[in-house]
């Protein structure tokens, strides 16, 4: 397929910039924010049958009303109920850290953006990073973190255009370096939210999924943000299964597709890892018949890139650059939990790939007819083989 097939035109404000919340104004006139990251909207699609949902039903199968006559829109906890007991979920535990620092470059004082993107060498304090504004920034030249703080790094070599690795001049035990390191950052959120609006304390929180496990991510698995505690309790009560696999998601997904051929388009590798457990429980449910869901672009590229040609989930510990869009058959999972991403994005191609082009060009053009939000704290659509 072609990069233009996934265009299309995404009003700026139905980007998200943070999670569902309830606001409450308090006596001084300052607002606190409750943030409820299951109560998203959730659209419904049904790639045999080539339904969608978008509105609540009671138990008559009839579409529930609002006040206003018009029907209320489902809400992601209203995945449960597509789901029985033995199916299962797939999620990425990969846990995000504060990869965003800024600092100030020596003599001339001037602002610059750090992102961490993984520690290359423990002892000598090495990181791969990338430096904006980049052209300001040369090997040999030092940063200086936290105003008069101790945190000083020096360039050591160039890798990108972005690219630089860094050497963290700080004297101390390796585990209170990287406190002190990540102390200094914030959350990592993608572009289109940090250049509308700077990220908060509450960020960190929100902008990681509350199943994070393993660290080394820079950025968050999206989907999974939308699951709360209370949900997970109740997907449990229902005998609901979870398996866990690990893909520490970089900033490849981010990265503009610069070639119409799809099919010339390389993805940069990322870490991943299946162990035994979560290949035996996907496997059994497989075997009994019933459901597999993964939740994410991410969890589905790491489950296809260790599926084996008879359907069944091997273990895996490597790397990898699975890119998938149409035409593509998913080998192991019959369900997915997606978001609503941005026009020409890996994962809306990745989306399409599971629930077929046609049905999930259908379903962006309601989303965005319907005032849908997009991006990784937006709604979400699930996409069912039935």
């Amino acid at each position: 397929m072609k990069l233009s097939e996934f265009g299309f035109n995404l009003p700026e404000d139905q980007v998200a910039l943070e999670p569902p919340y309830k606001a409450f104004t308090n006596d001084d006139g300052s607002v606190d924010k409750i943030y409820r990251r299951d109560e998203c909207r959730l659209m419904v699609l049904h790639r045999k049958s080539q339904k969608i949902e978008m509105y609540k039903t009671d138990e008559d199968g009839k579409e529930v009303k609002g006040a206003d006559g018009n029907g209320v829109f489902m809400t992601f906890r209203d995945a449960i109920k597509y789901f029985d007991e033995g199916d299962t979920f797939v999620f990425n535990d990969t846990a995000v850290f504060p990869a965003r620092l800024y600092g100030t470059k020596e003599k001339t004082d001037a602002k610059i953006e750090v992102f961490l993107l993984r520690e290359l060498n423990a002892e000598f304090r090495l990181w791969d990073v990338l430096v904006e504004p980049a052209r300001k920034i040369r090997i040999g030249n030092k940063l200086f973190f936290d105003g008069d703080g101790p945190m000083v790094a020096e360039v050591i070599d160039n890798t990108t255009s972005r690219g630089r690795t860094l050497r963290f001049l700080y004297d101390c035990p390796h585990e209170q370096f990287k406190s002190e390191l990540y102390g200094l950052g914030e959350a990592p959120l993608p572009r289109y939210i940090i250049d509308r609006r700077p990220a908060t304390p509450d960020d960190m929180n929100n902008f990681q999924t509350i199943y994070a496990k393993n660290e080394g991510a820079v950025t968050a698995p999206a989907t999974g943000l939308h699951f709360s505690r209370e949900m997970m309790k109740m997907m449990e009560i229902r005998g609901i299964n979870f398996a866990y696999v690990t893909l520490h998601c970089g900033l490849g997904c981010f990265d503009p597709i610069e070639v119409e051929d799809l099919s010339k388009h390389k993805m940069n590798s990322e870490q991943m890892k299946i162990g035994k457990e979560a290949c035996k429980l996907v496997n059994k449910t497989k075997d009994e018949g019933r459901r597999v869901c993964v939740v994410g672009v991410s969890t589905a590229r790491a489950t296809e890139t260790a599926v084996g040609t008879d359907g069944r989930l091997k273990e895996f510990d490597g790397w990898t650059n699975k890119f998938i869009f149409p035409p593509y058959d998913y080998g192991l999972a019959n369900s997915m939990i997606a978001n609503f991403y941005h026009p020409e994005s890996i994962m809306m191609m990745a989306t399409a790939a599971f629930g077929g082009y046609d049905l999930v060009i259908e379903a962006y053009k309601k989303a965005l007819k319907n005032g849908f939000r997009f991006g990784c704290y937006g709604d979400a659509m699930l996409i069912l083989d039935d």
